[in-house]
């Protein structure tokens, strides 16, 4: 008989690769996996309670909260609040960041970025969901006032990142820079237990994931790469498979298993691209490099991009290395300039 390895054993035993290794980064990342079975128990029943629908209020990028975003968002910080690791946590949910000022958290060093339940238009639907997270260590000095320096950290400065994927079974799957690693939660005893063991994404893959009903406000690079995709050409196994479900969690996650890529470009409404940098673009980028993978904006590393705001935005082409490599040889191909629509309707480049 297999015998299980749970999240907690793990994270102990590879305690020893972190190199401030004092047990708090292992604690902070028990209590993720804590909060996280309380979402998914919640999910779970949605159906069965009033949880689901809008409720009532926007966040800070004016999009409708669900009432499961903001349930979700309140256990991710009373878990990260109660566990006295986290000194500030950061939230797509919340217009500032939050300072978490206890007397547990004192000596608190590590600051924690959050989407708490990314893709949550998709429950109504039943449709794959999750929560991506990231972890930093402070700038500041323990004890003192923190900074906007702790919170604008670029995506090479993470020390943790990773995501829980709430679907057919729910999984988390994190990295500590030491490579990628999945656990599926058995709902039998309560644990997430180690299922899938040095995770790598294929170089190659066959499946493009993007919002091809967007296809007019989409740069002429990002179109000339979707035609690319549709062409038959048996020695590249193309025409690729189009898979998109509109939940950047569930799409990446099949992305990091199967292979393929995931892109979120600039559009002519959102010329910056639409996802947020800090809580969704450079945890994913970092998991999907520690697998082998790449991300860009389309030209430059997701994780070098500078950050400038709390909730900045950016493109993302993420996936399999050789496809990403594609797709980058065609936005290079055509300025990054702004978008405008000509007269005829048609999106050009100025």
């Amino acid at each position: 008989m297999t015998a299980f390895k749970t999240l907690g054993q793990f994270i102990i035993e590879r305690q020893k690769d972190f190199p401030y290794a004092k047990g708090e980064l292992s604690r902070l990342l028990r209590d993720i996996g804590i909060a996280a079975k309380i979402v998914n128990r919640e999910i779970n029943k949605a159906g069965l309670v009033d949880i689901l629908g809008d409720a009532g209020s926007s966040n800070i990028q004016g999009e409708s909260q669900k009432k499961l975003d903001i349930y979700a968002n309140e256990q991710f910080i009373a878990a990260l609040r109660s566990g006295g690791e986290c000194c500030i946590v950061v939230s797509e949910e919340n217009d500032e960041y939050l300072v978490i000022d206890s007397d547990i958290s004192k000596e608190a060093n590590y600051v924690v970025a959050l989407d708490p339940l990314d893709g949550s238009s998709n429950i109504d639907v039943n449709v794959g969901v999750g929560t991506i997270f990231s972890i930093y260590r402070r700038k500041s000095d323990t004890g003192k006032h923190s900074t906007n320096e702790d919170v604008l950290q670029l995506g090479t400065e993470q020390v943790a990142a990773g995501y829980v994927i709430y679907g057919s079974s729910t999984m988390l799957v994190y990295t500590t820079g030491k490579g990628v690693n999945g656990f599926t939660l058995d709902p039998s005893i309560g644990e997430f237990c180690l299922s899938h063991p040095n995770m790598t994404v294929p170089a190659a893959g066959t499946i493009y994931s993007i919002n091809e009903g967007n296809y007019i406000h989409f740069p002429d690079g990002v179109k000339k790469y979707i035609k690319y995709c549709q062409v038959e050409d048996p020695d590249t196994n193309r025409p690729y498979t189009s898979r998109y479900t509109g939940s950047m969690v569930a799409d990446i996650h099949r992305t990091l298993i199967k292979g393929g890529i995931f892109i979120y470009p600039p559009t002519t409404g959102a010329k910056k691209g639409k996802l947020r940098l800090i809580y969704e673009c450079n945890p994913m980028a970092y998991i999907i490099e520690q697998a082998g993978g790449k991300a860009s904006d389309g030209y430059k590393r997701i994780m070098e991009i500078e950050v400038r705001e709390l909730h900045q935005r950016s493109s993302i082409f993420i996936g399999s290395m050789d496809m990403v490599l594609k797709a980058e040889e065609f936005m290079s191909s055509f300025s990054p300039k702004l978008f405008v629509k000509s007269f005829e309707g048609e999106v050009k480049i100025q």
